[in-house]
């Protein structure tokens, strides 16, 4: 394990540097949005970032709402995770898929040789299977949301891969001081969906890091009252909730705002949360490592990153 450098709670890989090789996959949903793909590839083949990408064959198949079967998703995966000169996976969309493919999944064929893996939404669930394996990935944007990503969200991104320092998030604070934790962020739909499954991470000194689209006020709140009533919340140190895109009421329905849900679900658990962070479906959507210890100040509203 040379050629990986360790963190206080999840391997980092490697990071990347000019002419790496970098492939990106479609583990989730059907590609759609074609334009935004081929210019995100672009910008991470930019002369400035000297990557090669390669996309992986027929990325473009279909299964009804899934990027091909599940066979040909997971030996998408496979395939990458597997190849000793790819460094990073790059992930082609979300939608939903993610989780069937980690059915028969193990990624203790190739630990030893950890590689980047970046995404988000329904990329939470190969993320958090990931940092089960004891490896950092990042949930960032995908190849069809990068090139709407404001430029310094892009180049967030591009320093967590390379291994440089990124500034900290500020958000809204709602007291309840500042904790020390291992950073876990993902989509709160694909994550309560993991509730009850092997691939939940142990979350013990977690700091959560939420976020989710066109959920209204009540599937919100009842995602969040199955955490309650789970138990699993007891252990987490502190929560950061990032935007909650197109998460309104339908017009002319009685209903709790995002706001209120949010308030009245989390903010008795008493521990600190900081919200409206920038990260998330809406952009920008601030890169965050999976995995590394962070400081959560909910006074100043502030997550920092540790050196």
């Amino acid at each position: 394990m040379s050629n990986i450098q360790k963190c206080k709670s999840a391997i980092l890989p490697q990071p990347l540097k000019p002419g790496d090789l970098l492939r990106v996959i479609a583990p989730s949903g059907a590609l759609r949005e074609f334009e935004a793909f081929n210019k995100s590839v672009e910008i991470w083949r930019c002369l400035s970032h000297g990557y090669r990408v390669e996309i992986s064959p027929n990325i473009d198949h279909r299964h009804g709402y899934l990027a091909g079967t599940d066979a040909h998703r997971r030996q998408q995966l496979a395939a990458a995770w597997n190849d000793p000169e790819c460094r990073g996976i790059i992930c082609a969309r979300g939608g939903f898929g993610s989780t069937r493919i980690l059915e028969d999944w193990n990624w203790q064929q190739n630990i030893a040789d950890p590689k980047w893996l970046i995404g988000f939404s329904d990329i939470t669930a190969l993320l958090w299977s990931l940092y089960n394996a004891g490896i950092s990935g990042v949930h960032g944007a995908v190849m069809t949301t990068l090139v709407n990503e404001p430029e310094w969200s892009r180049q967030r991104l591009f320093d967590i891969v390379a291994g440089r320092a990124i500034a900290p998030l500020k958000g809204k604070g709602w007291g309840g001081g500042t904790v020390t934790g291992v950073l876990l962020p993902g989509n709160l739909t694909v994550a309560t969906h993991l509730l009850g499954t092997p691939l939940l991470p142990n979350l013990d000194g977690v700091i959560l890091a939420f976020e989710d689209v066109t959920e209204p006020p009540y599937r919100i709140d009842r995602m969040l009252t199955q955490w309650r009533l789970s138990g699993v919340l007891s252990k987490v140190r502190g929560i950061a909730l990032g935007g909650f895109t197109k998460c309104d009421a339908p017009p002319h329905i009685p209903s709790l705002s995002i706001e209120e849900v949010l308030r009245e679900r989390l903010g008795d658990l008493g521990i600190p949360i900081v919200s409206d962070l920038p990260f998330g479906h809406d952009s920008p959507n601030a890169a965050l490592p999976v995995g590394v210890e962070v400081t959560l100040d909910a006074q100043e509203g502030i997550l920092h990153h540790s050196p």
